[in-house]
């Protein structure tokens, strides 16, 4: 069973690829969405927060992804910049939600919605702008978002060596 909020999310990536195709209002797109089969079972807040969040800031959004992609913005896939998009003003404006969630759900949308390897493009991306946006979250959590945290050492214990010797015995036979 999906959540109400990965609903939300799957219908902001149909809003906001629409939107990128038609470019037909905010206003229009969410009494649209808010109106299809199905809608009721999303949170429709966060559909909302996220559809008028990508499109208001969809500039200064587009400016913190650039730095981190590897060809031009228009030449990556609608679905990909909406995934994008979507998981940027997650990272950046709604700090309550964790790194590793938006970053999860980004890759479950671009897997359901996008092309074959979009989910790794998509990963390597967030994975990059995580570490611009979310150092502090990241650094407590004692990791980055490409590698799990380590164990911490213990702070002055002192460290034991110890020395094995290998002893073979051989055994006489009857």
């Amino acid at each position: 069973m999906k959540s109400a909020r990965r609903r939300s999310r799957e219908f902001t990536v149909q809003a906001l690829y629409q939107w990128q195709l038609a470019g037909q209002d905010l206003d229009d797109i969410e009494k649209q969405y808010v109106a299809m089969e199905g809608f009721e079972k999303a949170d429709a807040k966060l559909f909302s927060l996220l559809v008028s969040g990508v499109i208001k800031h969809q500039d200064p959004l587009r400016e913190k992804l650039t730095p981190f992609l590897d060809r031009p913005w228009d030449e990556v896939s609608p679905i990909e910049r909406a995934v994008l998009l979507i998981a940027a003003h997650e990272l950046i404006s709604m700090t309550d939600t964790p790194y590793r969630v938006v970053i999860n759900e980004a890759i479950e949308l671009a897997k359901s919605f996008g092309g074959t390897d979009g989910h790794k493009y998509v990963n390597g991306v967030l994975d990059q702008l995580a570490t611009q946006v979310r150092a502090e979250e990241i650094a407590f959590q004692g990791g980055t978002p490409a590698t799990p945290p380590k164990p911490r050492a213990a702070k002055n214990v002192p460290t034991v060596v110890t020395k094995v010797r290998r002893v073979t015995k051989t055994t006489e036979k009857p």
